[in-house]
């Protein structure tokens, strides 16, 4: 049965998954780099339940890939990012982030190496396709940057390995963390890496075939369903416990990798010159002003996430914004990121949260908010499935 036409016109793309994820109860949609994101499969509380408790299938085709590859593709892909990849291995996968000439994050994308001059950036909501092919167009050096048709799924949760398993035999369980294989499903092209945006056990399956988009959808579905699997979508409540970013809402391009913590992305004493260098050593020489940090708000359980920046004040005087903001059933409580200023950062500080419901009050806390260690997602493996002798 074809879905009901809808959307604003074909300016916004839609997914190769888009009219399988409406037949399995998809009832509102994000736009993330200019697609239809699925953003409500129902209570947003059930999804979190879902995923951490099971399983759930997320059509994160938004998700889109800049390749690069030539013989300078190496050395151009380092020159993207601060992030020393000189050790990177072909068939590993590394989070890194996109920064300007000053400094600032343009994006924060998986990386992954499919050969020696050949990588994929999984991007987040920003259209570094543009930025890389403006940047190669005077960088004298011999690349060739484009999006190929290669569009994402994620599965995630604790359920994931015995459905990957089930779908792909054995051979999928020894796949490590941050590692990717090419692979086949019914004949099916796919890379499959053991990635996520969910801080569980989680894979992302790369289709590289457009046209195949329901029948991938449908053979997870089918197989999974017996392990509790659940059509769902990324969950704020489950990224915020772990303190994911959200670019555009976390970070955007007037913010830095230290205001972040994320000084073990910055490789500043590499030889390998990149953009940004210079300003983010000026950065690191000089400190900065401002810090994210993570909150326990006080009052009533938030009802939804915040849609806009709520202003965060400190005796008085404005030291900050929240940046994200959930409330969680698992922690009982309501947790945010906020960027305040260094001198409001430290732990046990108490502030004051200008929410959609008046002002609260809100104690600095340490982020994440849940498995600091990422352990669901690094240590978890796939068990072996029972089978009757």
């Amino acid at each position: 049965m074809q879905s009901q036409d809808f959307g604003f016109g074909t300016q916004i793309r839609k997914s190769p998954y888009f009219d399988a994820t409406v037949r399995w109860g998809a009832q509102g949609f994000s736009v993330y780099n200019h697609m239809y994101i699925p953003r409500d499969f129902g209570d947003p509380e059930q999804n979190f339940w879902n995923l951490v408790n099971d399983a759930i299938l997320c059509d994160v085709a938004v998700e889109r890939q800049v390749e690069i590859t030539g013989p300078d593709a190496a050395k151009f892909t380092q020159m993207l990012t601060p992030r020393d990849l000189s050790n990177m291995a072909v068939g590993q996968c590394k989070y890194v982030l996109i920064t300007n000439a000053e400094g600032g994050l343009l994006n924060d994308p998986i990386l992954l190496r499919l050969g020696e001059n050949h990588f994929w950036l999984s991007l987040a909501d920003s259209d570094i396709l543009l930025w890389a092919q403006g940047v190669a167009v005077h960088s004298g050096m011999d690349v060739s940057i484009s999006e190929p048709d290669v569009s994402p799924l994620q599965l995630q949760g604790p359920k994931s390995g015995e459905i990957m398993q089930a779908l792909f035999g054995d051979e999928i369980m020894d796949l490590r963390y941050y590692w990717f294989r090419e692979m086949e499903l019914d004949g099916i092209p796919l890379i499959v890496s053991r990635t996520g945006w969910s801080s569980e056990l989680g894979y992302e399956i790369y289709l590289r075939d457009s046209t195949y988009g329901d029948a991938l959808w449908e053979r997870i579905m089918a197989v999974g369903m017996p392990f509790g699997l659940k059509p769902g979508h990324t969950s704020t409540i489950r990224r915020i416990e772990g303190g994911m970013l959200s670019y555009h809402a976390d970070a955007d391009i007037h913010t830095n990798p230290f205001e972040l913590g994320l000084d073990r992305l910055v490789n500043l004493d590499m030889e390998a010159d990149f953009i940004g260098k210079f300003a983010l050593q000026r950065i690191r020489d000089n400190g900065i002003t401002r810090k994210q940090v993570g909150l326990i708000i006080d009052g009533a359980p938030l009802t939804g996430p915040n849609t806009a920046f709520w202003t965060i004040n400190r005796e008085g005087e404005t030291v900050g914004k929240v940046t994200s903001a959930v409330y969680s059933p698992r922690l009982q409580k309501n947790i945010a990121l906020a960027m305040v200023t260094v001198e409001a950062a430290e732990l046990g500080t108490e502030l004051e949260v200008r929410t959609r419901s008046g002002e609260s009050t809100a104690t600095v806390v340490e982020r994440p908010f849940f498995d600091p260690r990422k352990k669901l997602a690094a240590d978890a493996a796939p068990k072996p499935l029972q089978v009757n002798a």
